[in-house]
């Protein structure tokens, strides 16, 4: 049986990750949508639904199914388009929710992207929420004009919070506790640092060094 699924359609940073395993044999391959296709005019013309499509074909073509192997492929609305199509062709193709082995192997190629990226380790893992939006949110906007364009900015919550006044202010930091987003290196206490205010969801405060 060979099962196919998504990972991180729903993390503003990055793109998507498709991956297919055969589950006896635990083979496993996967590809990236590139965050570009989650863009302005790109996401509004559903780009990243072709290329999700153009992506399983090519992960198909490598597990090479046998004839009436079952496929299992997430009932995500992304697959839609494909199911109907690999059906057509012959395929013995069944929509469901994908669980293990593949779910956690695949959560775990976009956790390693993600971290890839820079973002820090406590807001991919070991939090209930990982790669929460308005974490993430924070993390972008510590150096924003470096990050900007690896957020899927044609979503709507991108265009409800992605251009955000910032207020920018400084001052001295006591508590032994912050880490500084941009570098990600401890904040000393008693430094001198860079404070950024912004209203999202909420009132939020980023702390960097002052020289960051």
């Amino acid at each position: 049986m060979i099962q196919i699924d998504d990972a991180g359609s729903g993390s503003l940073i990055g793109g998507t990750c498709i991956g297919a395993m055969r589950t006896e044999t635990m083979e496993y391959v996967y590809s990236f949508i590139p965050v570009e296709y989650y863009y302005e005019n790109a996401f509004e013309n559903k780009a990243y639904i072709a290329k999700c499509e153009d992506i399983v074909y090519k992960l198909i073509s490598q597990l090479n199914p046998v004839k009436n192997e079952e496929i299992q492929i997430c009932r995500g609305y992304m697959f839609d388009t494909v199911r109907r199509t690999l059906a057509k062709k012959g395929y013995n193709v069944h929509s469901t929710k994908i669980q293990n082995p593949l779910q956690t192997k695949i959560e775990k190629t976009f956790q390693n992207y993600a971290l890839n990226l820079g973002v820090p380790v406590q807001y991919v893992k070991y939090t209930r929420y990982p790669l929460h939006f308005h974490r993430i949110l924070r993390w972008v906007y510590a150096d924003y004009d470096n990050r900007y364009r690896l957020c899927k900015t044609g979503w709507k919550s991108w265009k409800k919070y992605g251009n955000l006044d910032i207020e920018i202010a400084e001052d001295i930091i006591f508590n032994k506790n912050y880490i500084c987003l941009k570098c990600g290196k401890k904040i000393k206490p008693g430094s001198h640092v860079r404070v950024l205010k912004y209203t999202s969801n909420c009132p939020n405060i980023i702390y960097l060094h002052k020289k960051c």
